[in-house]
């Protein structure tokens, strides 16, 4: 680009003499490359004897500003730019996006009715390595237009059938984790109170499969059979009063749901009870309190028995595919947990894991 001006021939320049190179270089910069566009930029505030000095810019909100169309598109764009702004490798990644950003949900319940919740949600699509970035706030945009909507899995499925669209991406994955309230009753007094159990759906299209998973985290109390023998053995040879330990626990289910019949959320939760009924308890008089000792006493558990326990209840349902089991018993007796791990399937299983793993495997009430 060449611009002569009078000060070439030795004159000062003039107010008018700027005017006019500003308005070439304009009209220049709306054909340029937006590398050389940014090149020209740094060069351009270099030019001023009081560069370094602070700006002197205004400091009031502009209140009246209207950011009209032609303004919003001039401005820039980075995470659209060329492949040639990409920093790093230039490699494929699989997954980008914004996680916990939160929003009341509408969800059905097995008993024909709706609950509105608190719901956090994680949206990703991926990135192809010739790309630069996404405009996270499209996945925001995108999903807040099915928020009103009761949601379900095929919800879902078109809240990411319709930002992957939005994103010109291959994949994407939506996550909503929840904490869902079910009436519980005391063991023996009749009384009632509201069980939380934090689950939540998960959806994925990757290569053109959709896949529909549930998580969800059962907590429960775990009686050491060792200790429970050991306790009985100090009462009946010595005489001798002995409790054994007992610790609150958490099991982490993770499964693939299958085409065909609904698999409710009351549904997996009484699942788990079936496998390991000493669920926490959330009313209790003395009545309630005696029974639960008398419930733990009947059903004693080593972490391995849960991970079974769990397993022979889901590996039979005909609406659960692939499968695993976290269990995590939180020891009384230990200044350690004990852990365990069973899979079922391909889809879940997997050589390494996050090291901090089952330190989210912790309850507070």
């Amino acid at each position: 680009m060449n611009a002569h001006t009078k000060a070439l021939d030795g004159e000062e320049p003039k107010r008018e003499d700027a005017e006019a190179a500003i308005a070439l270089l304009r009209r220049w910069a709306e054909r340029a490359e937006e590398e050389d566009r940014a090149a020209l930029a740094t060069a351009l505030a270099a030019i001023r004897p009081d560069a370094a000095a602070y700006p002197a810019l205004r400091r009031q909100y502009p209140e009246e500003f209207d950011a009209n169309q032609a303004y919003r598109a001039g401005l820039p764009d980075l995470q659209n730019g060329p492949a040639s702004l990409i920093r790093g490798a230039r490699q494929e990644i699989q997954h980008v996006g914004i996680s916990n950003f939160r929003l009341p949900i509408r969800f059905h319940t097995r008993d024909g009715g709706d609950l509105t919740l608190e719901t956090s949600v994680t949206g990703t699509v991926s990135l192809d390595a010739e790309t630069k970035g996404i405009n996270m706030s499209r996945i925001m945009r995108t999903f807040y237009q099915h928020a009103e909507e009761t949601f379900s899995f095929e919800v879902i499925e078109r809240a990411v059938e319709a930002y992957k669209a939005d994103l010109g991406s291959f994949d994407a994955r939506i996550q909503m984790r929840f904490s869902f309230p079910m009436k519980v009753q005391s063991l023996r007094s009749g009384l009632w109170g509201y069980q939380y159990y934090d689950m939540t759906m998960e959806f994925v299209e990757q290569d053109g499969v959709q896949r529909k998973f549930m998580h969800l985290d059962y907590v429960y109390s775990s009686t050491c059979p060792c200790s429970l023998e050991l306790s009985e053995h100090a009462r009946q040879t010595r005489g001798q009063l002995a409790t054994p330990h007992s610790q609150r626990s958490v099991a982490r289910i993770s499964l693939e749901v299958l085409p065909g019949e609904i698999l409710w959320f009351e549904d997996l939760v009484e699942m788990c009870r079936r496998a390991v009924p000493t669920e926490t308890q959330v009313m209790v008089k003395r009545e309630d309190e005696q029974a639960f000792a008398e419930l733990n006493a009947a059903n004693p558990i080593f972490v391995e028995d849960a991970a079974r326990l769990f397993c022979e209840h889901l590996i039979g349902d005909p609406r659960i595919g692939d499968f695993r089991v976290i269990a995590s018993h939180q020891e009384s007796l230990h200044s350690h947990d004990a852990v365990s791990i069973l899979t079922e399937g391909d889809t879940f299983a997997q050589p390494s894991h996050d090291p901090k793993l089952f330190a989210t495997l912790f309850h507070v009430g």
